[in-house]
């Protein structure tokens, strides 16, 4: 009898248990015609709704008997897209899926709908170049900082070939693994290398953000503490011909800030959809009476690119003006679409091309 009444006790827990644990859950599960299903695990949320930016509004989710909120998304095109739940109105990454966005401030997903062909930030049968993780000393903010460091394939530290370098500048709020984890700036890179496209280079992707707010210690730092860094520790070439420096949103202002300041260190100065309303920017450019044709000598590329749905859209317009008007060459990149890390990857795909030639 007691051995009945043990059986019996550990099947009601077992039960108890089993009820606990949630299904097993595939999330995102992209299909065959590039249509996507979502899903999340809650018995006791009231309402649970996908965001997404391949998407114009959200979408809300159904729950079915056992608790999973699914919903699925007609065809999307081909690319790499952040998403989120927003269960109860808090946003959620989705639990189900470890391709996390790099980023402070908000927590999203990642969903990657590969092409019928491959894109050219999708991971291909090419050699393949690596990321490094490298620690080095920040004098100028008195810390211990990292930087990502891509060095391209049959990279020979210790060899006789010396590499161009290009400092690539993540958005605000963004960390310095976003442009590998989102922009797949390596893959890019690999791809351009393996066709021929782009000539092999060391791709430098520091920390940007070094206070809540941007703050001019970021140019102090990029040219007194990485650029040294670099140097002393990978094989470049270390003249201006073959330096070049990139950047998206607030790391595109911290490129002009820093590029337009220092032409004699840089020959190529790409600014992907520029945020520029900050202190430096106006102290750097407000008044600014440039020896244009010096600048336009020591310049092999200047670039500012931006989306015509992007919200810095009429700001980037202005800032074209601008240097226009100062007698600064600058070559515009219009492309259709928003502040995304989707146009991004088009603008890195289209510089690199263009560097060092």
């Amino acid at each position: 009898m007691k051995r009945l009444y043990f059986i019996l006790s550990m099947l009601i827990i077992l039960n108890a248990v089993t009820a606990q644990r949630p299904p097993l859950i595939n999330s995102p599960e992209v299909h065959p015609d590039h249509s996507i299903t979502f899903r999340y695990f809650s018995r006791s949320a009231q309402k649970v709704t996908l965001r997404g930016e391949f998407l114009p509004v959200g979408l809300s989710m159904e729950k079915d008997t056992s608790g999973v909120w699914s919903v699925k998304v007609p065809p999307v095109n081909p690319d790499i897209y952040p998403y989120s739940f927003l269960v109860d109105s808090v946003e959620l990454a989705d639990p189900n899926n470890t391709y996390i966005f790099a980023n402070e401030r908000f927590k999203r997903s990642i969903v990657d709908i590969p092409g019928n062909t491959p894109l050219m930030h999708s991971l291909q049968n090419v050699p393949h170049g690596k990321i490094s993780y490298r620690y080095y000393h920040s004098a100028t903010l008195g810390t211990t900082r990292r930087m990502l460091v891509y060095t391209p394939p049959d990279f020979d530290a210790s060899g006789k070939l010396k590499y161009p370098v290009l400092y690539l500048i993540h958005g605000g709020s963004d960390t310095e693994e976003t442009w590998t984890r989102v922009g797949n700036a390596h893959l890019i890179a690999d791809n351009l290398i393996a066709k021929g496209l782009a000539k092999p280079m060391i791709i430098v992707m520091p920390y940007g953000n070094v206070r809540p707010k941007p703050m001019s210690d970021f140019t102090k730092e990029v040219m007194n503490d990485i650029i040294p860094f670099i140097d002393a520790n990978y094989p470049v070439l270390t003249d201006s011909r073959n330096r070049a420096i990139a950047g998206f949103s607030v790391g595109g202002g911290q490129t002009l800030n820093i590029g337009l300041t220092n032409t004699d260190q840089f020959s190529y100065i790409c600014s992907y959809a520029p945020f520029t309303a900050t202190e430096e920017f106006q102290r750097n450019f407000s008044s600014w009476n440039p020896a244009a044709d010096k600048i336009n000598s020591q310049l092999k590329l200047f670039t500012i690119s931006v989306g015509t749905e992007d919200f810095l859209y009429e700001s980037v317009k202005k800032n074209l003006a601008l240097f226009e008007e100062r007698g600064i060459r600058v070559k515009p990149y219009i492309v259709s679409g928003g502040h995304t890390w989707m146009n991004c990857k088009q603008y890195l795909t289209t510089t690199l091309k263009e560097l060092f030639k």
